[in-house]
This record gives C-alpha cells, sequence and structure tokens, in this order.
C-alpha cells in the first residue's frame, strides 16, 4: 500500500472492505450508499503464510479445500499429482493439519491397502466426532488435471489420525454401469460430505457426475434417502464437463434451472436447515434435511463468469446471523443475510494479493469469526489459503 496510508493499516493484515451491497443480484452501490444494516468486517492476515513451513522439505500441490474442525485446527487438502514434476519427491502427503497458530500438526493420505484413494482430491470436512470425510473428482475435462481417465466414484471416512474406517461406493462405478442418480450404492465425482450430529447423517453433494443430494447414515453409510433441485427426482446423468454449457442468465423461468447442475458444497445450519451450492447454475438452495425445499437465492447471475456459489460457511454467532458464499470465477465473497436469504454484501477481486482471490474454492469459518479460503489454480501463485481475520460487525 502507498507510504501515506500505511499508517492506517494495521502491521500483520490488510482492511477488506465491503466493495459491493446487493452484489448478489449484481448491483453495486458502494457501502457508504446503503441502509444501516450492520455487517462482517474483516482483514487479510499476512501473518499467516503460504506456502507453509513443512518438515522433510516436503512441498503442496495445488490446494483445493480447507476445513476448520471444532478445536479450531485448520485442515488443508491438496493434490500432491499436480506437483511439478521436478521435485514431485518432495510431495507432502495430501492431508494436512495446523493448529490454531498456524504450526504443522501432520500430515496423511493417499493411496494404500483397503481402500480405493481417489485420483483427483477435491474436499475435506471434519465433523462433530472428529471424523474426516474425504471426496474425489477424477477426471476433470481439462487435461491438464486429469492423471487417468478412470473415476472417483468413492467417499472416505477416516479418524483423524488418518486410519481409514469406511467407503462408499468405489473406483470405477459408474463405468461399471452404477454410480448415477438413482444408484443409492455409490456416489459419481462427489464434491462435499457435511455430517448433522442432531440425526448423525452425512449430507453428500454429489456432484460433478451426479445431480443430487444423497444423505447417508454416517456411521454405517447405508443409504437414507437423496434429492434434487427444488427437492424433485433429479434427472439421468447428466455426465462431467456439462457445467461449461451453464448458462443460468438466459433460462425464461424465473426460479432458473429445474435441475442441478454443478452440485458442488453442502452446509447444514443449527437449525436443520441444508444449503446446497448449485455452482453452475449460479444459486444456493435451501433444503429441511428431510429433503423439502424451501427457498432459493442466486448468487451474482449476470457476471460473465458463471461459476460462482462454490462454498459456503455461516457466521460463527448462536443464530448464524449471516451464510457466506464463495464466487469462484469472479474472486468475490458474498455476504448473505441468512434468514431473510437476501444479499447484503460483498468484498474481493480478482487477483493475488493479500484478500484478493484466484479460483476461490471454497470457505470455512473457525470459533472466533475468521474466514479461511482455499483457492484452486494450476499456477502456485493462485493456489493457496487465506486467513481473514474477523473484525466485528460495523
Amino acid at each position: 500500500m502507498p507510504t501515506k496510508r500505511a499508517a492506517l493499516v494495521p502491521p500483520a493484515s490488510i482492511v477488506l472492505g465491503l466493495l459491493l451491497v446487493g452484489g448478489l443480484h449484481g448491483q453495486t452501490r458502494p457501502a457508504s450508499t446503503a441502509s444501516d444494516a450492520r455487517l462482517p468486517r474483516f482483514e487479510a492476515d499476512l501473518s499467516w503464510q503460504w506456502p507453509p513451513k513443512l518438515p522433510n522439505n516436503w512441498v503442496v500441490g495445488v490446494v483445493t479445500w480447507v476445513a476448520v474442525d471444532r478445536h479450531d485446527h485448520v485442515w488443508v487438502l491438496h493434490r500432491p499429482r499436480q506437483v511439478p514434476v521436478e521435485i514431485s519427491d518432495r510431495a507432502a502427503p495430501p492431508v494436512l493439519e495446523f493448529d490454531a497458530a498456524g504450526r504443522f500438526v501432520q500430515a496423511w493420505g493417499g493411496p494404500a491397502g483397503g481402500y480405493d484413494w481417489g485420483d483427483m482430491e477435491h474436499s475435506l470436512s471434519v465433523d462433530h466426532q472428529d471424523n474426516v470425510w474425504i471426496a474425489f473428482h477424477n477426471p476433470l475435462e481439462r487435461s491438464w488435471s486429469a492423471p487417468v481417465q478412470r473415476t472417483d466414484d468413492m467417499l472416505l471416512k477416516f479418524t483423524s489420525k488418518g486410519k481409514f474406517i469406511r467407503q462408499f461406493g468405489g473406483r470405477d462405478r459408474h463405468a461399471l454401469g452404477v454410480g448415477g442418480n438413482t444408484d443409492t450404492t455409490s456416489v459419481h465425482l462427489a464434491t462435499e460430505a457435511a455430517v448433522y450430529p442432531e440425526t448423525n447423517e452425512v449430507f453428500v453433494a454429489d456432484g460433478y457426475g451426479n445431480r443430487r443430494v444423497l444423505v447417508l447414515d454416517a456411521e454405517t453409510l447405508a443409504f437414507k434417502r437423496m434429492w434434487g433441485a427444488f427437492g424433485t427426482q433429479p434427472p439421468p446423468t447428466l455426465g462431467r464437463g456439462a457445467e461449461a454449457n451453464a448458462n443460468v442468465v438466459t433460462t425464461t423461468d424465473p426460479k432458473g434451472p429445474e435441475h442441478f447442475n454443478s452440485v458442488h458444497a453442502v452446509k447444514l445450519s443449527h437449525d436443520g436447515l441444508v444449503y446446497v451450492g448449485d455452482r453452475s447454475n449460479r444459486r444456493v438452495q435451501v433444503f429441511t434435511v428431510e429433503g423439502t425445499y424451501v427457498n432459493q437465492v442466486f448468487v451474482n447471475p449476470t457476471a460473465k463468469a458463471f461459476r460462482t456459489a462454490s462454498g459456503l460457511a455461516f457466521s460463527t454467532d448462536p443464530q448464524q446471523q449471516f451464510l457466506y458464499v464463495a464466487d469462484y470465477e469472479n474472486g468475490q465473497l458474498h455476504i448473505v443475510d441468512r434468514k431473510a436469504l437476501k444479499p447484503v454484501g460483498s468484498f474481493g477481486t480478482l487477483g493475488t494479493k493479500p484478500g484478493e482471490f484466484l479460483g476461490l474454492h471454497t470457505i470455512a469459518v473457525d470459533s472466533k469469526g475468521n474466514l479461511w479460503t482455499a483457492e484452486t489454480q494450476p499456477k502456485p501463485v493462485g493456489s493457496r489459503v487465506q486467513r481473514l481475520r474477523f473484525k466485528g460487525i460495523s
């Protein structure tokens, strides 16, 4: 920042103002002209460094996910296969754990006997019992990121120490004639899993290949139920790559497309509502835990780049007043009034500086209200984890 402004900025942070109000609907009013709504405020924390300091001279590939557990430990999932070839022998294991201060704790994961580790890591979540859930999504439509053409049709459950517990689905299930939208034994390129403690069920965004939300018993992984957009039966499998043809702007139905396109995110609120990020259809849909449709909000529907609702997180106040939405292609983080399901603000822009984003893939929140962001890009400068410190409501 310019020298004359440096004194206004804390030494380990860069203030992130609310750049857009009503930004989810394409409006660009500056915050100063808005109503008296009180909104969360964040700072990009420069004390959190990426790439991190790791033992064994390890290096990190493309970052794909970040999660925070109930102990405020930060979990990062990366893709060892996307470490540059010349240093691939130094690739760290795919699962990395850090404590609340950012110190390295442990690393584990990768192919082993007893389960099918996917070829393309996608998401990681940690439940209320400290179990770790990992989803995969190989192959992608882009040749640079698909090491092989076999499909990742599995969801894996581990202890926090990396001990394998259970697997749902398996490799190449879709190629064998299973793994579609009617299958109750497998996912097909699933994108995220979230456990609801009240029912001990795991809700799966399924995902890239399928177009549904899948609900399993979190202990046995037995099938419970499933649904598509608006709570209806999901359509026949469309196949990977249909996301590139999405165009919600031209639809004549104000509700948007009748089916999910890329079911990219799933989160459950304390009051038992399921929030689903339908990324390429630029929207978040809300359901009861039984799958009854409640409402939806569109995310940046007039933006040229259509992949918007990529990651979801809630504010940490008891009412979870705000829903945060990561906008993958437009480099923004949108803020939604959760109860009203209406946009109240947005910040961020495309770029590589602190507080800017490239490929904002997902977000997480710790107990202090800080935001953690994971940016997924093939170039190292666009692949990182950032911490945005919560500075209160103003």
